[in-house]
């Protein structure tokens, strides 16, 4: 049979997706890409809002630990499309990068759409098809991929299939998780899908709430079980939220799910001592009150001070000056609950990794590849989602032309 006859579906839009597809495409596959949403990336674009974060310039040897026990499985795919291979080939679309002062990667423009329309007319100048509105649903008795569309049930048989349908953060913008119980229901191991880079519920008292959610905790560091973390935060009317929080989420994640909560200390001033600090309250105040003290002698915001007369129920001022240090070095916060993840920037858990060959195809049904955030990884924030998700979508990709490939060579002349 010749290959350009053959066919694949790719089952989700987004950017794992939509890699796959690319890979396919390249080597004269008949490609349709089926998206349950009326266009395309939804969550890409809205990831691109704030500034599209590609990837991060670290090097690979500080890059890949970030992706935790999911480590060495992934390293092979990002090694063969690393943080570089992304920049070239955004810049192949008219999309040129640059490296922040934090070391991460944004395109020149920042946002996504031109990167995404860019991409969207090369996939189509290769002959990629769209197929939008369609859900998928499992699999036929015969084997068929089926779909429910807007004028009904179909079913589709390609040769190949990539499954790309994300994890299950911001379901509204397509990825809602419900894959996983298709695939649960073939028998392939899955890992509950859990918030990942994720904000956490606090008790709040009535005056914190309303007072102050959605200000920034500005220049703080976050502690937590031997972990520490620099960065900013925000107040939420539920808790708090922010990269820093995002930075630590797993094991708070953990920690609330064995222990039922978890305690965080922030630290005020993660630039002054303790005995510095001691120091500037023990001055001779005079008539000023205690928040023009903490305003004016240590340049605290009125929500850190806030944060830190919460944490004392109101008797921050009944502290002596090496007391009120400590406590401004090491706010404790009791976190109740993880915020839920449809708020979530990413989510964990998914196919498990034992469940796919190293092309990425599911061991128990051959011919189909998982790719994205439907597998059993997580990152923080930085780069190294997008990144893993674009990896492993080629690499599903290639490995669905590996298995075309061989599936032609097989068959009699």
């Amino acid at each position: 049979m010749d290959t350009e006859l053959r066919k694949a579906a790719i089952v989700g839009g987004g950017p794992a997706g939509l890699m796959a597809a690319e890979a396919l495409a390249r080597v004269n596959i008949d490609v349709t890409v089926f998206d349950r949403m009326p266009s395309l990336a939804r969550k890409l674009l809205m990831a691109g809002r704030g500034g599209l974060n590609l990837t991060h310039s670290e090097s690979l040897a500080t890059f890949l630990p970030r992706y935790g026990a999911a480590e060495s499985r992934l390293r092979p795919v990002i090694d063969a499309f690393p943080p570089e291979r992304l920049r070239a080939w955004s810049e192949e679309l008219g999309q040129p990068t640059f490296v922040g002062t934090s070391g991460r990667v944004f395109p020149n423009a920042m946002k996504a759409s031109p990167l995404l329309r860019a991409w969207l007319r090369r996939l189509d100048a290769m002959g990629v098809k769209v197929a939008l509105r369609h859900r998928w649903s499992g699999w036929s008795d015969e084997g068929a991929l089926t779909f429910e569309t807007p004028d009904g049930a179909i079913h589709v048989t390609p040769d190949v299939t990539v499954l790309a349908l994300g994890g299950a953060s911001w379901p509204r913008l397509g990825s809602d998780g419900g894959w996983s119980d298709v695939l649960i229901r073939e028998g392939i191991a899955v890992s509950r899908l859990k918030p990942s880079n994720c904000g956490f519920r606090v008790g709040w008292s009535d005056h914190m709430r309303t007072r102050f959610a959605g200000q920034p905790l500005k220049n703080i560091a976050l502690s937590f079980e031997g972990h520490r973390v620099r960065g900013e935060a925000v107040v939420t009317e539920e808790g708090l939220e922010g990269g820093a929080i995002y930075a630590l989420s797993p094991m708070l994640r953990d920690a609330i799910e064995s222990n039922g909560a978890a305690v965080i200390a922030i630290d005020l001033l993660p630039d002054s001592g303790a005995d510095d600090v001691a120091r500037k309250l023990g001055a001779p105040r005079g008539k000023q009150s205690l928040s023009n003290v903490l305003r004016k002698a240590l340049s605290l915001s009125p929500v850190a001070i806030a944060l830190a007369q919460e944490a004392t129920q109101g008797r921050l001022g009944a502290l002596e000056p090496g007391e009120m240090a400590a406590l401004l070095k090491a706010v404790p916060i009791t976190l109740i609950a993880v915020a839920p993840i449809d708020r979530a920037i990413s989510s964990a858990g998914g196919v498990a990794f034992s469940e796919i060959e190293e092309t990425f195809m599911l061991k128990k049904r051959p011919g189909v590849f998982v790719a994205g955030e439907m597998l059993d990884w997580e990152a923080p924030t930085g780069g190294y989602l997008l990144q893993a998700c674009f990896a492993t979508g080629i690499a599903a990709g290639e490995g669905a032309a590996r298995y075309l490939a061989a599936s032609n060579a097989a068959q009699p002349a």
